[in-house]
């Protein structure tokens, strides 16, 4: 059966908190064995025998708006495609190892248009960098995330991007590691 982990936008953020141990109980219901929650922000890993990511993802939010009472976009990639995501070297190697920069990937349903894909990489600041790799986009930011002004940034609102969620490139390695198989 394929290993898949699911990225839920807005877990336990504001008023949308939930036991993890709760969450995977949902995944249960639906059928998904070997179901482990990582860190307590919408990261849960199963096995399937769906095959479709994007009928999963459906699958997987119609059950949590369900039994949650509120709507949770959800974000599927297989165990293989997540080790791309950590091994993907989207900046320069000093940007990278630069201890003060962090690097945040996020998660797309589809991929974006090529246009689309190389107008986000265009917006660029001092302290910001983007990236995109098919359904995957890296965000470098030089200074404390929440400090960047690049998500206000016109330039960027006006390219409408389809809802995303994001993890810390550390989370992505954290839970890459967490099985052999995972490992590049």
């Amino acid at each position: 059966m394929p290993h898949s982990i699911a990225f839920l936008r807005g877990i336990n953020l504001g008023k949308r908190r939930i036991k993890m141990d709760h969450l995977a109980s949902l995944f249960e219901d639906l059928g998904f064995t070997n179901v482990e929650t990582f860190i307590a922000s919408g990261n849960v890993l199963f096995e399937s025998a769906v095959h479709d990511d994007l009928k999963l993802a459906l699958q997987i939010e119609r059950h949590l708006a369900k039994s949650l009472g509120y709507e949770v976009d959800t974000f599927i990639r297989t165990r293989e495609e997540l080790a791309a995501v950590a091994a993907f070297h989207s900046f320069s190697k000093a940007d990278q190892e630069n201890t003060a920069n962090t690097v945040h990937v996020g998660f797309w349903k589809e991929a974006p248009s090529p246009a689309t894909a190389r107008k986000l990489s265009a917006c660029q600041s001092a302290v910001d960098a983007f990236a995109v790799n098919g359904r995957d986009f890296y965000w470098l930011c030089r200074i404390k995330s929440h400090e960047s002004k690049i998500w206000t940034s016109p330039q960027l609102i006006a390219l409408a991007l389809p809802s995303s969620t994001m993890r810390n490139i550390t989370t992505i390695r954290k839970l890459v590691a967490l099985n052999p198989v995972l490992v590049v």
